[in-house]
């Protein structure tokens, strides 16, 4: 069938009508777009500085930070490679920000979030843990296996705190937040032995089943042991 077979054309008075109500419909749209052009140009020039803003800020503003943010960061990873903790920490003075200065003067690039993470780690490692759980905390990624080790971090800060049940709630949150396996085995095993200092037999069990259905080929052969550990302990 052509193009022509199946475009049907008005003949006649019908035809009249139909253009008739074309320039009807024309005609409301020229009022309309008269009647309402200011407000229109308005929302439109709106639109376009909305989007020229955007890029603006993403060159002139976004860009720079995470440019500064990525130096002060790279320094204070220096610091912390030759094994000075304390400057690598830093956030003392403006000549050594570390990891603590640079996640304070650019918290919202993702090398000030990381730095958040590197400065929790550091704090822990002095034994401030409340410090080391509210810098891991202001941390975020979209790695997955970062966003487990943040959640098990601030599970052994309130372990530390003598919170043991909301650790064992961050520890369930890093069995799942990987889609790695033997990360997501190494905190289903953290999160079974907590659960077994808790004394919660049902919920020790829970992981150490986990292990034994989806882990065996990194436990050496344990979760049979934990899961008879659990009846006598």
């Amino acid at each position: 069938m052509s193009k022509k077979q199946i475009i049907q054309k008005p003949e006649g008075r019908e035809t009249v009508e139909f253009f008739e109500d074309l320039d009807k419909e024309a005609l409301q749209t020229e009022r309309f777009l008269e009647k309402n052009f200011k407000l229109l140009s308005m929302i439109f020039g709106a639109m376009v500085l909305a989007v020229i803003g955007y890029f603006a800020y993403q060159q002139f503003v976004v860009e720079p930070k995470n440019q500064e943010a990525t130096i002060s960061y790279l320094a204070a990873q220096k610091n912390l490679t030759i094994g000075k903790d304390a400057e690598a920490l830093g956030g003392k003075s403006a000549a050594n920000p570390g990891f603590l200065g640079t996640y304070k003067e650019f918290p919202g690039t993702s090398v000030g979030k990381l730095s958040a993470y590197n400065a929790g780690m550091l704090k822990f490692k002095e034994g401030k843990y409340q410090e080391a759980y509210d810098l891991l905390d202001n941390f975020s990624s979209d790695n997955k296996v970062l966003m487990a080790m943040k959640y098990g971090a601030m599970a052994d800060c309130q372990a530390n705190l003598n919170k043991s049940e909301d650790a064992l709630s961050l520890l369930e949150k890093a069995t799942t937040a990987s889609d790695d396996a033997y990360t997501s085995y190494y905190f289903t095993r953290k999160a079974g032995m907590m659960s077994l200092a808790l004394k919660k037999k049902a919920e020790a069990k829970k992981y150490f089943s986990a292990i034994d259905e989806k882990y065996q080929d990194y436990d050496n052969g344990m979760s049979d042991s934990y899961i008879e550990m659990v009846k006598y302990y």
